[in-house]
């Protein structure tokens, strides 16, 4: 996958390890490309990799809680051909999940030919939330081990045609505390909160921790980390957009070649039934 200029600015730094050196905000508007360009391009090579059926992309996102990982999934959704996107959500491993290795419930959904595929949580919730809250007994977890899986799982994927993106909504301390404070404030999100959020808030600096190893241990030129400045939602789902709008383009330039004599013979068959 070739990347520009534009989408390099966000790759991940494995020399600066620390989210504190990436910024939580975009303050320039001059070059950001539309949103709404880059939702209908989406849209529209969508369609054509769906057409052609030849290769598939797997946008993981991640980020803290409240950092607008549901939003920005529904907007990417926008114009895509409902028949070849799909979004699927991981949270804490249940008790069946738990039983498996920790790539078991990620793969039945990773996207066919064809097919555009979201990851609100990923498999990688395995070297980070799982860090955190554990599952198992602490001394069986080998995280070494499983940085190793991620990144052979990773390029397995892109080596048969599957294009990997990850996405990192870094989000500031600041703005998080605000997000959580208005899931209390509004009816309409108050539904959201949890004994979790609280759990989430009182770990972040651990949490923190946990993802910026395992970004670092799972950067790889074949399924690199886009660090997305996410305290200003639409300009973080601008950024995205715009990014996977090139990606696409990549995956599926055009649409399938037609056959000229398939198409010759279709329409012999019409005329012969009287449809010109």
């Amino acid at each position: 996958m070739k990347y520009t200029a534009f989408a390099r600015s966000w790759f991940l730094d494995p020399r600066r390890p620390a989210l504190s050196s990436y910024p939580t905000e975009y303050d320039r508007d001059d070059d950001l490309p539309a949103l709404e360009a880059s939702l209908e391009a989406i849209g529209e090579y969508q369609r054509r990799l769906w057409a052609n059926s030849k290769r598939a992309l797997l946008v993981v996102v991640h980020g803290p809680d409240t950092s607008g990982k549901d939003s920005l999934i529904r907007t990417l959704a926008t114009f895509a051909d409902p028949a070849g996107f799909h979004a699927w959500s991981f949270s804490r491993p249940n008790a069946a999940e738990a039983a498996h290795d920790f790539l078991w419930r990620v793969t039945p959904f990773l996207p066919a030919y064809g097919q555009m595929v979201a990851f609100n949580r990923s498999h990688h919730e395995a070297v980070i939330g799982e860090r955190v809250w554990p599952v198992r007994d602490e001394d069986s977890y080998d995280w070494p081990a499983r940085f190793e899986v991620i990144r052979h799982f990773e390029r397995h994927l892109v080596s048969e045609g599957t294009c990997v993106v990850k996405i990192w909504l870094h989000l500031s301390e600041q703005e998080h505390k605000q997000r959580l404070l208005k899931r209390l404030d509004k009816p309409r999100k108050r539904w959201k909160f949890d004994h979790s959020d609280i759990e989430g808030w009182k770990q972040r600096g651990h949490y923190q921790a946990c993802a910026e190893e395992a970004l670092v241990q799972t950067h790889t030129d074949e399924a690199p980390w886009f660090v997305v400045p996410g305290d200003d939602k639409p300009k973080a789902r601008a950024i995205v957009a715009a990014l996977l709008a090139e990606v696409l383009e990549q995956l599926a330039p055009e649409y399938p070649a037609e056959h000229p004599d398939i198409l010759n013979e279709y329409r012999q068959l019409l005329a012969e039934n009287g449809v010109s």
